[in-house]
């Protein structure tokens, strides 16, 4: 018999990166909130790669932190090195990564939700959820505890009829060998949801004291402070090592010869896999002109000897596993700690959400996370803060925060999860992003803070601190457009000393840093500003002025595709009744249910003919709507 335990004003459903970013988003915004986990000891646990952050991830975490979330500020309190990718390219692919002290980041994380004013963290097994009349009610654990609430976000990973296979063997389990939860994708379905089967998988971990580190390539650190967080003030510079070794011709043969045993080959796993991250015998396969493949040995921390082998995740058996790993140049012997595993589990097709991560079927339920088909702990964590935003945003009877494509890399993984939804685990990449000169590392407070602000996650002094920032952008931004630098002796011995052209006539200051090798110190040396100028305010700059013509060429694209983001669409339009519509873009419209026409053109299977049809239907304005 159950019985009624508590009323929430959110409950939060799961206490992984999607989890933790949805309740202290709610609890901060000053809803009562709950988050049940099925083990309170794996509070932001990391069971697969002990790092955060790198090419477009790493940009979604300082998105996070500029809209008032927790990851940026805990990976920097924990990590054990942090690295700059891509210096040598442009703003708009650089992307910081820092490999994590998985146990103190999980430990930092739980201690934070514990301390949170407005956070309950407890302990229980989630089997249903209360839906009447098409509203989400609350929920109901294993031992029969019923939760009431204003919202539910369900954020449980890959712990939904979780099952692990190594070789031949499968079992229930959740990730590391954690309890799966086996009911609660029952009660989704019989809620009419349509649910997937994806598949993930990790790599083994070895002893780091039987590595032969000789015949590896040294990974340093970056030797200059870097943080996530616009709040980090203090910096870990005592940073531990990641070494890179490759796969050898052996390691290839070994795989090749035992594909039969492989699930992945053998029809043992349903779930389809991660298209970018794909494991080792995958690789084999699909790349077999490649000699050989990188393999990053990655220390999960400080106070263990476990080292995390990146680029063997792998389902193959025990036995074949032992024997690769040995065909690893540094490795030859390595003595395991844990074995490689699959693991598949359930998700809902995300198509069935709003743009707010509000499901279609169900009023104030929200998923965040690999429930929603999406692969990595920034992708479920982004999701994780936006759900519990529009949650308490809703509870407070306010408008929701959508951010668009062009204003966040957030953005473009809702957009594309919600209008295109899934085939196999998402990842999210910077080819994702049609306007990703504007949605750089160095900007995302410029982009974001105002709406962090806004929701209340974002601090009067830290607000205040930022505007700081963007008013004195601007003013050196002006002052140089302002100022002319005639061709002076000490202004051409400069030019000359970095390899620049002398100048013949006198030239804008701002016009001169438009130069490749020309940098924001250099012009300073010869014009002082007014004021100290920091370091991440002549950053700002020399980018600005430096890319000025291409960031304008995106803005107009910007502004042109606003307009048919404008032009929305209403939720209960009867697509069938428009004449003239291909049947799959009238049936991919209608699954979809896009709020504009610029959504409804991103649509697959929706073609420029089809919008210019819906957009002269619109305009004629009798609109037929489907009866609900």
């Amino acid at each position: 018999m159950g019985y009624m335990a508590g009323r929430y004003d959110v409950i939060v459903v799961g206490a992984g990166h999607a989890g933790i970013e949805a309740a202290l988003a709610a609890a901060r915004m000053g809803c009562n909130t709950l988050v049940l986990t099925i083990n309170v000891d794996m509070v932001g646990f990391m069971p697969c790669n002990p790092s955060i952050g790198g090419p477009a991830k790493g940009v979604v975490v300082r998105e996070l932190d500029a809209l008032g979330g927790e990851m940026g500020k805990n990976i920097d309190k924990t990590n054990i090195q942090m690295r700059m990718l891509n210096t040598g390219k442009g703003p708009a692919v650089r992307a910081l990564r820092a490999q994590a002290d998985k146990v103190m980041y999980q430990q930092e994380m739980k201690r934070t939700i514990e301390r949170t004013e407005n956070v309950t963290l407890h302990q229980a097994m989630v089997e249903e959820v209360v839906v009447e009349d098409g509203v989400c009610r609350g929920v109901i654990t294993q031992t029969g505890a019923h939760y009431e609430a204003s919202a539910v976000i369900i954020t449980t990973g890959t712990y939904l009829r979780g099952r692990i296979i190594i070789g031949d063997l499968a079992y229930s389990s959740g990730p590391n060998n954690q309890q799966p939860a086996m009911k609660l994708s029952d009660s989704l379905k019989k809620l009419g949801f349509d649910m997937m089967r994806l598949k993930t998988g990790t790599p083994m971990r070895v002893n780091s004291c039987t590595i032969d580190y000789s015949k590896t390539e040294i990974q340093p650190g970056d030797e200059e402070p870097r943080a996530f967080s616009y709040e980090t003030t203090e910096f870990n510079m005592d940073q531990v090592p990641c070494w890179l070794t490759y796969t050898s011709p052996r390691t290839h043969e070994i795989i090749e010869a035992n594909l039969s045993r492989s699930p992945m080959y053998s029809g043992m796993i349903e779930g389809i896999g991660t298209r970018y991250c794909p494991s080792i015998e995958d690789k084999i396969v699909r790349f077999n002109d490649k000699p050989r493949h990188q393999i990053f040995l990655e220390p999960e921390g400080r106070h263990t000897e476990e080292v995390y082998v990146q680029g063997l995740s792998t389902s193959l058996p025990e036995d074949v596993q032992v024997e690769m790993v040995k065909s690893v140049p540094g490795l030859e012997n390595a003595t395991f700690m844990r074995s490689g595993y699959a693991i598949e589990y359930d998700a809902i097709m995300p198509t069935q959400l709003w743009p707010t991560l509000e499901t279609k079927l169900v009023e104030n339920l929200y998923t965040a996370g690999q429930i929603n088909g999406t692969s990595g702990y920034e992708e479920a964590a982004c999701q994780g803060l936006m759900a519990g935003i529009n949650a308490a945003l809703k509870f407070q009877g306010k408008e929701p925060l959508i951010l668009s494509r062009s204003e966040a890399y957030i953005g473009v993984l809702i957009d594309d999860l919600v209008t295109k939804g899934v085939r196999d685990p998402y990842r999210l990449l910077t080819s994702r992003a049609e306007y990703r000169l504007l949605l750089r590392h160095d900007n995302a407070d410029l982009r974001l803070t105002d709406y962090g602000y806004k929701v209340g996650l974002i601090s009067e002094e830290r607000y205040q601190t930022f505007t700081e920032k963007r008013e004195m952008i601007e003013r050196e931004k002006e002052r140089l457009q302002s100022i002319i630098l005639k061709p002076t002796e000490q202004l051409q011995s400069l030019l000359r000393s970095i390899g620049s052209s002398e100048l013949k006539d006198g030239i804008h200051a701002s016009d001169l840093l438009k130069r490749p090798e020309v940098h924001y110190k250099h012009i300073a040396s010869i014009i002082p500003p007014e004021e100290e100028v920091t370091e991440d305010v002549a950053e700002q700059i020399e980018i600005q002025i430096k890319y000025h013509g291409y960031i304008q060429k995106q803005l107009q694209q910007v502004d042109k595709m606003k307009r048919l983001e404008n032009k929305r669409i209403p939720v209960d339009i009867d697509y069938f009744a428009i004449s003239g519509l291909a049947m799959e873009a009238r049936q991919k419209l209608d699954e979809v249910r896009p709020l504009s026409v610029a959504q409804a053109s991103r649509v697959s299977g929706v073609n420029p003919a089809d919008i210019s049809i819906l957009l002269v239907y619109l305009e004629q304005g009798h609109i037929s709507r489907v009866s609900q």
